[in-house]
């Protein structure tokens, strides 16, 4: 059932972000700030934790692949915005997902919104053509 609702909650995006959200960001310094920022637990070749699939002893669930292994493509972009902004507890919180506890922290007072774009983009950056075309049939048209 939890894992229900986080998959229903993911598909909605907060706001009318969409596919161009990551268009013309700079791959380069998000290549960085994810070596800076996230690699310590999302690995340095994206590839997360080990039984990343497998909640711990406090129920939390190691860090995913933001490879193509794991699922961070199947997210809207807003949604992976706003997980990397709040945090996962807000940002489940905000779509009102109970029952699933998120170990991944808040970098709003980190990382700017412009970086946070930038690190999702170089991660969608790696994945391969078909996978970048799925992801983006998540997020609402243009405009």
């Amino acid at each position: 059932m939890k894992r229900l609702l986080l998959l229903i909650a993911c598909g909605l995006a907060s706001s009318a972000m969409a596919d161009h959200e990551l268009d013309g960001r700079d791959l380069a310094d998000g290549r960085a700030l994810y070596g800076d920022y996230c690699a310590v637990c999302h690995g340095d070749n994206l590839q997360g934790q080990p039984d990343w699939r497998t909640p711990d002893e406090n129920g939390l669930l190691p860090a995913p692949p933001h490879d193509e292994t794991g699922h961070t493509w199947h997210h809207d972009n807003q949604l992976l915005f706003d997980y990397t902004r709040l945090g996962g507890a807000a940002a489940l919180a905000e779509r009102r997902v109970t029952g699933f506890t998120s170990g991944m922290p808040a970098f709003s007072d980190t990382l700017s919104d412009a970086e946070i774009w930038n690190i999702l983009a170089y991660i969608r950056s790696t994945w391969p053509a078909r996978v970048q075309q799925i992801q983006a049939a998540r997020n609402p048209a243009h405009d």
